[in-house]
């Protein structure tokens, strides 16, 4: 071959050569742009891009006045940059930046320990250097402000990290029934209940980092967060106030166990104060548990649940007697005994003085052949399942219907409030259905939930049983609690002002780590009042320590009840107005001729105070219209000082001392003869007052 073919074929072959490999290059570029392109594409803008999720404001908890329960709050970690600041502009305000920080930390540290500690992290050249934990937003904004912070990240070093912080205004105030709201933990009470409903849904935008490593959002990338929805609960932290301190009070005098107290409006259901108190090991008391839904032997609070059944059924009448002996009662092996020799009585007052014997003997010889008969009973009065109320934690009931059938005198004990587990939830529910004329409300917590100040669910009182207690049963066991106050084991609550009706209980605690001769005791008391129209249904338990002197009912529980019960009365009690006008006069027949000029005449004859009756014809209770003393008493004294209540009635010396803030302890009846502070004195925050009647 000539040597010009020879460089032309390597001619040929080196173009073919660029050609195939151009048509590689070609083919690459193709795979890349149309099949690996979107994924190179994807990794490329992982590197400069994120999603930043933001997050929703979570929603309010109110009580139903509107006041803040529980609601979010933003706090910050405060970081320093001190190696972008320029050293000639850190000369410039270290001065003032040092002074500032003091003013407002207000943390202890003055303006030479600022300087001397920003200096010395200065000269470490610190990067990232806390400057404080926990900022409030308040400081946090007037800190961003303070030169050279002001010039941001780049130049003032200022770096703030936020987080969301839950708080409770009301402190330990139904801490438990409120609950605790914890990133990545259980949540407990309302706050984990209704979770879904206050959490909100995250939003989201797309970031892109820029020089020096920013990230700033892309616009139009933006998905807003969904805020979450607030919680209205039927609570009144006025009740919740009295009704935690009263409890509180008796706990630390007898360094009980633990203690609940239930305050339950009679008509609808609503739980206006639950109070849940436990002993800590530095023997202070806490919010620890929701002891009002924790299973226990009722003792003799179970009393009114048998007197429930054996009138529901006439099995026997409340006047009926019943031999409840000399303190000691034998059948079989077993043996039952009161505290004390209650003889023949009635059935109202084997309630009053609390004769174990007297329900043992009464629910097993009605029921000994017919136990189902009682189980049933006890079903109806919805105790062989959860009350329903709203957060989480009640214990499962206990009514051994399979044990009741195997012991031969189980039905008996559980007569008097043995053998069976309940809720203090559930004795609260039955004693209100009570108070309610036979209907059973469900207790609950929750009255609305709320978008944006609209209600988008609202609960309603729920009835459980139009019937759970006939209407004699209703109106005889309302005498017979009522006697338990008159002259039984709850005397101690008798007063001139108001009648009550309820029950003490007594029982000894066999369970996880508690042995028969530990001598732990449940005492408690459950009532309503007023006895004519039930306003509020009231339920105390409270766990004794091991071997403690005092466990009665009466000795333990009753207290809590009357000082709430006395607190109520005084401020949310609704007494009914006694008004005669010309109208309902005239429409008698027989005061028909009455002329409003005879009204003065009217009212001194029925005791009755008269306003204007000539013009304006009506007449007011004496007792509604009691002189204003307290009025002109008030005056006298600054708001900061303690008034003169002395010669005034029982609530309206209340209402002057609690308008002040003072907790106010009644001894006595009648018309307050001496108070335990003087007046004039200054008021202390907390400060406790007594008042002696008589």
């Amino acid at each position: 071959m000539s040597a010009d073919k020879v460089i032309r074929l390597r001619v040929y072959l080196c173009f073919m050569g660029m050609c195939l490999f151009a048509l590689a290059i070609l083919a690459k570029g193709s795979m890349v742009i149309f099949k690996e392109g979107p994924g190179l594409k994807a990794y490329a803008d992982s590197l400069y891009t994120d999603v930043e999720i933001l997050q929703p404001e979570r929603g309010n908890i109110y009580t139903e006045d509107g006041s803040l329960l529980s609601s979010s709050i933003p706090e910050f970690d405060i970081r320093l940059d001190l190696v972008a600041i320029p050293k000639d502009t850190f000369n410039k305000y270290i001065n003032s930046l040092s002074s500032g920080l003091a003013k407002i930390m207000d943390n202890g540290k003055t303006t030479v320990d600022f300087r001397y500690e920003l200096d010395a992290q200065k000269k470490k050249g610190s990067r990232y250097y806390l400057l404080a934990r926990k900022v409030n937003y308040s400081q946090y904004l007037k800190i961003k402000e303070l030169e050279p912070f002001a010039k941001g990240a780049n130049k003032g070093g200022f770096m703030a990290e936020a987080r969301i912080k839950r708080m409770n205004p009301f402190g330990i105030l139904a801490n438990r029934t409120v609950g605790i709201f914890r990133e990545n933990a259980q949540n407990v009470g309302l706050e984990g209940a209704f979770n879904e409903n206050l959490k909100g849904k995250d939003g989201r935008r797309i970031v892109r980092k820029i020089a020096g490593g920013t990230y700033m959002p892309i616009d139009g990338s933006e998905i807003d967060p969904i805020n979450g929805k607030d919680l209205i609960t039927t609570l009144d932290m006025n009740i919740q106030d009295v009704a935690e301190n009263a409890l509180m009070k008796q706990l630390e005098i007898d360094q009980a166990a633990y203690g609940t107290c239930i305050v339950m409006e009679t008509k609808t259901g609503k739980i206006k104060a639950l109070a849940n108190l436990g002993r800590q090991e530095d023997g202070s008391y806490y919010e620890d548990k929701n002891y009002a839904l924790l299973g226990i032997e009722p003792g003799s609070t179970c009393k009114v649940i048998s007197l429930i059944s054996l009138l529901n059924d006439n099995k026997l009448a409340i006047d009926n007697t019943i031999n409840c002996g000399a303190g000691s009662y034998t059948i079989g092996r077993r043996r039952v005994t009161d505290s004390h020799r209650v003889g023949v009585v009635t059935v109202a007052d084997a309630l009053a003085q609390s004769s174990n014997i007297g329900f043992f003997k009464m629910i097993y010889g009605n029921y000994k052949d017919d136990k189902d008969a009682y189980i049933n009973n006890l079903k109806k009065l919805h105790l062989d399942q959860p009350t329903g109320i709203e957060i989480n934690g009640e214990s499962k009931t206990n009514l051994n219907e399979k044990r009741i059938h195997d012991e031969e005198y189980l039905i008996g004990s559980m007569g008097y409030g043995y053998g069976l587990k309940i809720t203090p939830m559930h004795l609260a529910m039955v004693y209100n259905a009570i108070a309610n004329n036979g209907k059973m409300m469900k207790p609950y917590l929750v009255k609305e939930v709320k978008e944006y100040g609209q209600a988008i669910e609202s609960y309603k009182p729920v009835v459980l049983n139009a019937n759970a207690v006939s209407v004699n049963a209703v109106r005889d066991i309302k005498e017979a609690m009522h006697a338990v106050v008159e002259r039984g084991t709850g005397k101690k609550l008798k007063n001139p002002y108001y009648s009550i009706c309820g029950k003490t209980g007594t029982a000894r605690v066999v369970d996880q780590g508690i042995k028969y001769s530990d001598r732990v005791y449940h005492a408690s008391f459950i009532g309503f009042f007023p006895k004519e129209n039930p306003q509020y249904t009231i339920a105390v338990v409270v766990r004794t320590s091991k071997g403690s002197r005092n466990y009665f009912g009466g000795q333990l529980a009753l207290p809590v009840f009357q000082e709430v019960a006395n607190r109520l009365y005084a401020t949310h009690v609704k007494t009914p107005q006694t008004y005669v006008t010309t109208d309902s006069l005239h429409r008698t027949p027989e005061l028909k001729k009455i002329q409003a000029s005879q009204f003065s005449t009217i009212a001194s004859a029925l005791g009755m105070k008269t306003n204007n009756a000539a013009t304006s014809g009506w007449l007011q209770s004496a007792k509604e219209s009691s002189d204003r003393k307290w009025e002109t008493e008030a005056v006298k004294f600054s708001n900061s000082q303690v008034p003169n209540v002395k010669g005034m009635g029982l609530r309206n010396a209340m209402t002057v001392l609690e308008s002040r803030g003072l907790r106010v302890i009644p001894v006595g009846k009648g018309k307050v003869g001496a108070q335990s502070i003087e007046p004039g004195a200054d008021i202390k925050e907390g400060q406790t007052i007594t008042i002696h009647l008589g």
